[in-house]
């Protein structure tokens, strides 16, 4: 029996080679880079051969009386909010109608492919098509307009404020919401049939059913949904970018964080700084992220 143990101990360790590679991968691309970045925020440097100087806390001094890193932020967390807040309450509402057994919809596995369809395309390519829909002179938002009557001349979209934010928004909403529609029906199909079956008896309504049991039993894929936008939110970067050119115009009101940091370490070669830009956003996102864990915890516990 000893022996059998031991041998079983033996065969048991061949496991850590398996795993050692994803450990390998992840000490060089992330764990690495993530130390390097932290101590590059200490020194003064453009990038050059020339070796970099140690500035001790001056960039982080610098980054706290920023206006235009604040400007960012707030930047950020406009566009963000406007593309998640559309996004989770039209991909709850289709994942509760695709997955209603009562509804009989035909084709609902076409529909699930089709509005999950803008997730498999790449943020720069998706940017790069809604930047010509809404070019002034030749975008055909424009051209579609003008021939509704809507507009008697061609709008300049990305050069005013509040469309070009809107317009971020937008492409992201149209990118990810059938993708947090997936993660809602998954969440909504592990309901017990039971629940529902039960309402109908009571006679309850669909909005009632929807209300009572639908969104309590989905918390935990409405909070996974919020801690994974948080995180990819404040860390928008490509199609902002493409639809501004890379200078968050205008008036800076379209810059996001990964924006500014990109432009202030490779435009400007100013990789002290941008490194330090990398750490400020990287405490925003921890303590965002906890925040949101927080909520989960009490969410679940109260459950």
């Amino acid at each position: 029996m000893l022996n059998k143990l031991r041998a079983g101990d033996k065969y048991g360790q061949y496991g850590y080679i398996f795993i050692a590679p994803f450990f390998v991968v992840l000490a060089i691309f992330t764990l690495f880079p993530m130390i390097y970045t932290l101590w590059l925020s200490f020194m003064q440097w453009d990038g050059s051969t020339v070796p970099a100087s140690f500035v001790g806390f001056d960039n982080f001094a610098e980054l706290i009386k920023d206006n235009t890193f604040w400007q960012a932020l707030r930047n950020t967390v406009v566009i963000w909010l406007g593309n998640v807040v559309p996004q989770m309450i039209f991909a709850i509402g289709l994942a509760a109608i695709l997955t209603d057994k009562s509804a009989e919809i035909k084709a609902a596995g076409f529909y699930r492919a089709i509005f999950y369809l803008p997730n498999l395309v790449t943020m720069a390519s998706v940017g790069l098509l809604f930047y010509y829909i809404l070019d002034w002179q030749a975008g055909s938002l424009n051209m579609l307009l003008m021939k509704l009557n809507v507009l008697s001349e061609p709008f300049y979209w990305l050069q005013d404020v509040t469309a070009t934010r809107g317009a971020i928004s937008f492409t992201l909403w149209w990118m990810w919401f059938g993708y947090s529609m997936i993660i809602f029906m998954a969440g909504i199909k592990a309901i017990p049939d039971d629940l529902y079956e039960a309402a109908h008896v009571d006679g309850a309504n669909r909005w009632q059913t929807f209300r009572h049991i639908t969104i309590p039993g989905i918390k935990g894929s409405i909070m996974y949904n919020i801690v994974t936008s948080v995180i990819g939110g404040l860390t928008i970067f490509d199609i902002p970018y493409v639809l501004t050119n890379g200078v968050g115009a205008p008036l800076d009101k379209a810059l996001t964080l990964v924006m500014y940091m990109y432009n202030m370490t490779i435009k400007n070669s100013n990789y002290g700084y941008g490194a330090t830009i990398y750490a400020g956003m990287f405490v925003i996102v921890v303590v965002c992220v906890a925040i949101t864990f927080k909520l989960l915890d009490k969410n679940l516990a109260d459950n």
